[in-house]
């Protein structure tokens, strides 16, 4: 593993901040979603998002707290463009909620983050009866994606500017179980291990983000998908490790 310090091709290192990565840059005309924004990574997205003059749209399950992010970088940048939403990506029923409320805004969608994730939850269902961890980190952004692809698709078009979906993995997906992706037993309680539920989330991440580059070369539109580790960094995602509880 390279030190933090280390620099690579892009000039940056581990230890470069958001602010430094995107200094010079103008994403005026820009709008963007970012999942999971009330918080952690996705609240420093969101920040230097504004920062740079993108439009912003929180995409958050927890609106008051959205909303407290909002106030806190408005405060410190008065011309941000900032909007909150409401989206539970644990629910299908959210998901086509949000989707279908963010077209009906007429918006167009330069970039959409997959920020959101939950990690290394006791056995839990979803509103959906599918394990929380598959169902949160990732059906519902899959189905999010899948649902907002033209109107992205349109605004690469009409704005000939490259269109990207960024899905936060993690070097986690290492750890998924040992057949992968276990299909036929997704909700199977009995076997069910934190760590690796979450490691097979995160393999759907990559996965995703590598069939969505594919298919987006085949067909020529203008659209780039990656996904990507995004190093240890201490926020609430690690809620259920009992070494932050100690």
């Amino acid at each position: 593993m390279w030190p933090f310090w280390w620099k690579g091709a892009s000039g940056f290192s581990a230890h470069s901040t958001a602010e430094e990565v995107t200094h010079g840059i103008d994403g005026t005309g820009l709008t963007a979603i970012v999942t999971g924004a009330s918080s952690g990574i996705g609240e420093e997205t969101t920040r230097v998002l504004a920062l740079r003059g993108v439009h912003v749209v929180m995409a958050v399950r927890n609106t008051d707290s959205g909303n407290q992010v909002r106030a806190k970088i408005l405060k410190d940048t008065p011309e941000a463009k900032i909007d909150v939403m409401k989206l539970d990506l644990s629910s299908m029923a959210s998901v086509r909620s949000f989707a279908s409320q963010y077209k009906s805004l007429d918006l167009p969608l330069n970039l959409l983050i997959n920020n959101a994730g939950i990690m290394a939850c006791p056995f839990t269902l979803s509103s959906d009866n599918i394990e929380l961890q598959f169902a949160t980190n990732h059906l519902g952004h899959f189905l999010l994606t899948n649902l907002l692809l033209d109107t992205m698709k349109k605004t690469a078009n009409e704005s000939n500017s490259e269109g990207r979906i960024v899905i936060l993995s993690s070097e986690g997906h290492r750890y998924a179980y040992r057949e992968g992706i276990r299909f036929d037993k997704i909700n199977d309680e009995a076997s069910y291990n934190t760590i690796q539920a979450y490691g097979q989330s995160k393999l759907c991440n990559i996965l995703h983000a590598t069939e969505l580059a594919r298919q987006f070369k085949e067909q020529g539109v203008n659209i780039t998908a990656n996904s990507l580790h995004p190093g240890s960094i201490m926020t609430n995602l690690l809620r259920y490790h009992s070494f932050i509880n100690i």
